[in-house]
């Protein structure tokens, strides 16, 4: 039965929403390639609900949205708050910055145009924004080779605190004239 039990153990802590008793029978009865009893899964179940109670451990398995999933227990929610918080406010590189302020502000954007705007290749930075999930791929552009077109995500809207493009600070036009040293302004 404990070999039973490490199975459903280790199908639980793998998913990534509540596994359901019928997932779980599923998945052994193929592994198994025979039927598992529903009585023998529930049995193990309980003993798993049962052993991650003990104080020894800092989750547990709870029973929620008809399924099975480990969660953090309460104790130690503040200290896991810490840490995504601080994992929220990794900083961005500077040649991060820069893609993604050409990105949030042009999309559409293919990453040619990118390079184009920036002089550098941009393949690492865009690979990298992909990674952290703060651009996403917006389709395909009608040009010639049909490039990717990349656009800012919904995780880019949480890191920068704005719900909407429209909250972004508004670039300010720069002409050759105002930007000219000692030249007098004509007001």
């Amino acid at each position: 039965m404990d070999f039973l039990l490490n199975h459903i153990e280790a199908l639980i802590f793998c998913a990534t929403s509540p596994l359901k008793l019928q997932e779980i029978q599923k998945c052994l009865s193929e592994m198994f390639e025979a039927d598992v009893p529903k009585e023998d899964i529930e049995d193990a179940l309980e003993k798993i609900l049962k052993k991650y109670e003990s104080d020894e451990y800092s989750f547990q398995v709870e029973h929620i949205g008809g399924g099975y999933q480990f969660m953090t227990k309460p104790a130690y929610q503040a200290s896991i708050g810490i840490m995504l918080k601080q994992q929220s406010k990794k900083r961005l590189s500077t040649s991060a910055l820069e893609t993604l302020s050409i990105i949030a502000y042009k999309q559409p954007i293919t990453k040619g145009e990118m390079e184009q705007i920036r002089g550098v290749n941009c393949d690492y930075t865009v690979q990298k924004l992909l990674e952290k999930e703060l651009i996403e791929i917006k389709g395909k552009a009608d040009a010639i080779g049909r490039p990717i077109l990349y656009g800012t995500s919904q995780n880019f809207m949480e890191y920068f605190g704005i719900n909407d493009l429209k909250d972004l600070p508004t670039p300010k036009d720069f002409s050759q004239d105002e930007n000219q040293i000692g030249k007098e302004n004509e007001d």
